[in-house]
């Protein structure tokens, strides 16, 4: 095809689909190095994705709740870099609340001993022990591996109930790969140990007498919410001279025979049509794929990715504060709330009025089906009622709510996910070598916050380069438990790719994860 010539065109060096933290980070950092980009968002109001913060009458929550945590230095120097003034550190409390009782996470090995009572708790370490001595040798789905891990009692208090809730789907068809990723690191008799030490007070460093932090404690965040941070990298990129199309849906995308690209985009105004040399995908890897010119080989596959979708309720309930927690983990079948978030614990300058608590109820659910459909009166009442069921708060103290719907909040992991995206991935990178997907849902990966923006940092790196320098869909590949360590123990967290082998490595999935190994990492692989 022939680029057109219309003046109405906007011509620029890079054009990037989506303003979540992964879009955002790389139109930021091509900014600030000079090259001309243009990001859209098909959200017409709010930047950030998954990660913005919404306000309604004064409020203001967040979508899923986001710590400011991660070992990468590079992440947290550009957090203070955009954000230099407005971090908070706010205490991290969170609890699992199952059969009407509350458990302390981390672990306190007492109160999990009274609450489960002896009986129960002897069932369970039998169960794990049974687990030890016999362990499954053919691990396929979530199940297995985490009964592998934990015993089937445990498994089956602390994670069935409330995974297959935010899954939607059977814990034995859902993939091994995604429980192995996300429970990495979180050791049962590591988290005893320590509770019992905890429970005892003997967790202290014998020189300072400060309790040694095995999992997060604190962590920074926004005054104001996560919203903050990108609201001020789209000031930063507007800044710059660069645009972010607010309202502005993907509708297609196609190369001419010099490789440039093409993109329109369906906007309040009509259509609008970038040219650029470079494309950046944070959009869900399924839909981008129907908006390629022509559609991709691996289309097949790129239509059997599904995605999990997600509605926040947020109640305002006359109370001063209704639980000191930052979020609870509902692990009960009576009700169809997964997670209740106490807006005031995030930050106390998201809640105007003293008197009165904000708190989000999340439920997880798929696009049209009937929670998705119901109207927002028939979700407030919901919410209000299972407050009321839990015994978090009384039903007629709740004076007003408000829901936010997030579609494809979370790609599914089901058993064929994997060699679906790994076959997308393969035909759109062979064919369309400036094309590059990041984030999230752009990469089909459970990405946090900060991994989503290390792969849109590393991309970056790759455009200026013009090569395959660094392979971005190692990063978070074999992430410890993202909640142990500390903050910025880690420079790289993807390997550097030696130019002579580019070429003979368009997919580059053999590749190891870090190009500095951690001492950790190298006693590892001489054991």
């Amino acid at each position: 095809m022939n680029m057109p010539s219309n003046p109405a065109e906007k011509q620029v060096d890079v054009a990037i689909i989506g303003a979540g933290p992964a879009g955002l980070t790389a139109a930021y950092l091509l900014s600030k190095k000079g090259y001309t980009v243009t990001v859209i968002e098909k959200d017409p109001k709010y930047v950030g994705g998954i990660s913005r913060t919404v306000e309604h009458e004064g409020f203001r929550f967040d979508i899923g709740g986001h710590r400011f945590f991660s070992k990468s230095q590079e992440v947290v120097d550009l957090w203070n870099e955009i954000l230099p003034d407005d971090f908070i550190q706010r205490p991290r409390m969170s609890r699992i609340y199952y059969e009407g009782k509350f458990y302390s996470y981390p672990l306190r090995a007492f109160e999990a001993l009274w609450n489960l009572g002896i009986w129960r708790s002897t069932l369970c370490m039998l169960s794990y022990g049974k687990a030890k001595v016999f362990p499954n040798r053919n691990v396929k789905s979530f199940e297995d591996w985490t009964v592998n891990q934990f015993g089937y009692k445990l498994y089956s208090i602390f994670f069935k109930t409330y995974t297959e809730k935010v899954w939607g789907m059977p814990c034995n068809e859902m993939s091994a790969d995604w429980a192995a990723q996300r429970i990495k690191g979180l050791s049962l008799w590591n988290a005893v140990t320590d509770g019992l030490k905890r429970s005892l007070g003997l967790n202290r460093k014998p020189n300072d007498g400060q309790e040694v932090k095995t999992l997060l404690e604190t962590f920074r965040y926004p005054r104001l919410g996560p919203g903050m941070m990108w609201d001020a990298a789209k000031a930063h990129v507007e800044a710059k001279g660069n645009q972010v199309l607010m309202g502005h849906r993907l509708k297609q995308l196609a190369q001419d025979a010099n490789g440039d690209w093409r993109m329109s985009a369906a906007g309040p105004e009509g259509e609008t049509v970038i040219t650029a040399k470079h494309v950046i995908s944070s959009a869900p890897m399924r839909e981008l794929a129907t908006r390629i010119h022509p559609l991709p080989k691996s289309m097949p596959e790129a239509q059997d990715l599904n995605y999990r979708d997600f509605l926040t309720v947020a109640i305002m309930v006359k109370s001063e504060d209704l639980f000191p927690d930052n979020w609870i983990y509902i692990h009960d079948d009576r009700v169809q709330v997964g997670r209740v978030q106490n807006f005031r614990s995030w930050s106390p300058e998201m809640v105007p009025d003293a008197n009165i608590a904000c708190v989000g109820l999340e439920y997880f659910c798929f696009e049209n089906d009937g929670l998705w459909s119901s109207s927002d009166e028939q979700l407030v009442e919901l919410a209000r009622q299972e407050m009321a069921i839990l015994g978090l708060c009384k039903a007629e103290d709740v004076v007003g709510g408000v829901v936010v719907r997030q579609e494809k909040a979370y790609p599914v992991y089901d058993d064929s996910y994997e060699q679906n995206v790994a076959t997308m991935r393969d035909d759109l990178e062979s064919r369309f070598p400036t094309l590059h997907m990041v984030g999230r849902n752009g990469m089909h990966r459970y990405n946090n916050q900060d991994h989503a923006m290390m792969t849109a940092m590393l991309t970056v790196e790759n455009i200026e380069t013009g090569t395959r320098k660094w392979n971005v869909w190692n990063v978070n590949e074999d992430a410890e438990y993202h909640e142990a360590g500390d903050e910025g123990a880690q420079r790289v967290i993807a390997e550097e790719i030696s130019e002579d082998r580019v070429a003979a490595l368009e997919s580059m999935r053999d590749v190891p994860t870090r190009i500095e190994e951690t001492s950790q990492d190298k006693s590892r692989k001489a054991a």
